[in-house]
């Protein structure tokens, strides 16, 4: 009984209904691609990273986990000590140069051998590896996204560059020069902004560690499988607050338009709890029924929202294929449950204020 009169009471205003599921739909696809963006990157970033091949990372001191940010504080010959150590087969210099033209970039200034090295080599798509000075690798996401063919010229950095070759992505960065001519652009003839190590053998990665902190005291030194797992929301200044100012606005959103809506229903329906009551229902089941039909305009609208996320990431990576959108079963069930209390939450007040009619008033309401 109380299910027919909740689906008639939702139906009987169908555009009210809509707007209402329409904005628990937006509630939660904003959770998830807010999360699920930042998430994406964060990730990506440390998986490429162990995409290197390196078994450590060595940063100068009080260097940010975001690399983009690590500057350029380190003489190359840093890596010369580093190769010294027992159980190190490879030091590969990098240095890191953020670019903004025509989206947002961390270019890679590699010394090819010692790169090629580490990592096994790149696995070329089209093209071949730098012969010059003045030669640029893209990785195919990049060259998808940017429209870059192997053979054209490509400005970056103000300074003009022979595309030598599209390589497979998942190496680190998706644009890579040569680190002298990097160092050149620069300005920091000779820097580094970190050094990939590997081990002869990955048990040894310990042993390295230990022996690297001994040489450089106050450096940052960690082990690049756990990086992935420092690689979150926590270890990026106030993007904690960010997600949540953002998962704030989403939640306001849909508390505000259920209420509205709840409560233009109690208002319309005053005659009809009016009758509900002379015919004995009791306050409860006024609530369960207003309240029941809060759960099922969240429950469509979760359902859309999940859809609409899954879309959403479609259509912004088939855009920016370089995009990572990242959606898990943990916050599709936390917006979940974020709609689902919003909802109820907006629903209460009409529900309450609904229980208070008298029965003989609002039999003669107009």
């Amino acid at each position: 009984m109380i299910g027919q009169l909740v689906f008639r009471n939702s139906i009987h205003r169908p555009v009210r209904a809509f707007v209402s599921v329409a904005a628990v739909a937006m509630e939660v696809t904003l959770v998830i691609i807010i999360v699920g963006l930042t998430g994406g990157m964060l990730r990506e970033v440390g998986k490429r990273i162990e995409g290197t091949g390196a078994d450590i990372l060595l940063q100068p001191p009080n260097a940010s986990m975001l690399l983009a940010f690590s500057g350029a504080p380190m003489p190359v010959k840093i890596g010369d000590r580093v190769a010294t150590l027992k159980y190190v087969q490879t030091v590969a210099p990098v240095l890191l140069q953020f670019n903004s033209t025509g989206g947002i970039d961390i270019i890679y200034g590699i010394d090819p051998p010692s790169f090629r090295a580490l990592s096994g080599g790149f696995v070329f798509i089209d093209g071949h590896d730098m012969e010059g000075p003045d030669d640029l690798l893209v990785d195919d996401l990049a060259a998808k996204s940017k429209n870059i063919q192997s053979g054209q010229t490509y400005r970056l950095l103000n300074h003009d560059f022979h595309v030598a070759g599209i390589v497979e992505h998942g190496k680190g960065a998706r644009l890579f020069i040569s680190l002298p001519t990097l160092q050149e652009l620069s300005s920091a003839r000779d820097k580094a902004s970190l050094f990939y190590v590997k081990c002869t053998r990955p048990e040894h990665t310990k042993a390295v560690m230990d022996d690297m902190r001994t040489l450089l005291p106050g450096y940052e030194i960690h082990p690049v499988k756990e990086y992935t797992t420092l690689m979150t929301s926590a270890s990026v200044p106030h993007l904690d607050a960010f997600i949540s100012a953002m998962i704030a606005l989403a939640v306001s959103i849909g508390f505000l338009v259920i209420f509205l809506s709840m409560y233009t229903t109690v208002i319309e329906r005053t005659r009809d709890i009016g009758v509900l009551k002379s015919l004995g229902a009791s306050k409860g089941y006024i609530v369960n029924a207003l309240l029941s039909e809060a759960s099922l305009i969240c429950g469509v609208g979760i359902v859309a929202g999940i859809g609409l996320s899954y879309a959403a990431r479609s259509f912004l990576i088939s855009i920016f294929p370089t995009l990572p959108i990242q959606i898990t079963a943990d916050w599709i069930l936390r917006s979940a449950a974020i709609a689902v209390v919003g909802g109820l939450l907006g629903a209460a007040y009409p529900a309450w204020l609904a229980t208070r009619k008298d029965p003989v008033e609002a039999l003669f309401y107009n």
